[in-house]
Formats: structure tokens, C-alpha cells, sequence
């Protein structure tokens, strides 16, 4: 089995920041691309941010200069750094990884269990 947990969600107040953490366990022999979505009330699943294992970024133009997403390979962890957090980016954030299992084998996606991240006075 794999899990992601993620942690880092809460509350924070237009202007702040806060980091999102992600890790990865259990039968996985590498991990390819990992990434954040979120998803807002009322709205749909949308990419926020994504990594390849070789260290390429991607941002979705809401949040480009504003977050950052980073992994470390020998933690198997995404984290993701939200700056001057906006009322908009209040959501559920979700972590998703591509990753195999064995050697040559085929990829699997998993998703996190999502944490909220609410920003509001």
C-alpha cells in the first residue's frame, strides 16, 4: 500500500503565509511527479502546482510569485510555500504523486486526504 499525509493547513491572515507538507510511504520504488491541487466550495479540482523528479516546476498562473513547490527525494515529501495568501485561496489542498512500484513496472497516482487552508481576518 501507499498513503500520502498531509499537514500544514489552517488558518491564516490575508497578507501570510503557510507551508504544506506531503510524505509518501509504503511500496514505491521511485517517485516520478508529485503535486498540489486544491479545490474551493462550490468550484472545481484545480492544479495548483506540480514537480517532476528531476526538479521542473509548473504554477498555475494564480499563484505564480507567490508559491513555491519543492521536494526532497529521501524523504519522498512535496511541501509547498504559500506567500501573501489571498481570501481566493481559501480551498482543500490536495497532494498527488505519480509514482512505480517496481522496476519497469507501470505508474500509479495516489491522492492525499487533503487539508484546508483558510484565509480570512
Amino acid at each position: 500500500q501507499v498513503q500520502l499525509v498531509e499537514s500544514g493547513g489552517g488558518l491564516v491572515q490575508p497578507g501570510g503565509s503557510l507551508s504544506l507538507s506531503c510524505a509518501a510511504s509504503g511500496s514505491i520504488f521511485s517517485i516520478n511527479n508529485m503535486g498540489w491541487y486544491r479545490q474551493a466550495p462550490g468550484k472545481s479540482r484545480e492544479l495548483v502546482s506540480a514537480i517532476t523528479s528531476g526538479g521542473s516546476t509548473t504554477y498555475a498562473d494564480s499563484v505564480k510569485g507567490r508559491f513555491t513547490i519543492s521536494r526532497d527525494n529521501i524523504k519522498n515529501t512535496v511541501y509547498l510555500q504559500m506567500n501573501s495568501l489571498r481570501a481566493e485561496d481559501t480551498a482543500v489542498y490536495y497532494c498527488n504523486v505519480l509514482l512505480v512500484k517496481q522496476s519497469g513496472g507501470p505508474q500509479f497516482q495516489y491522492w492525499g486526504q487533503g487539508t484546508l487552508v483558510t484565509v480570512s481576518e
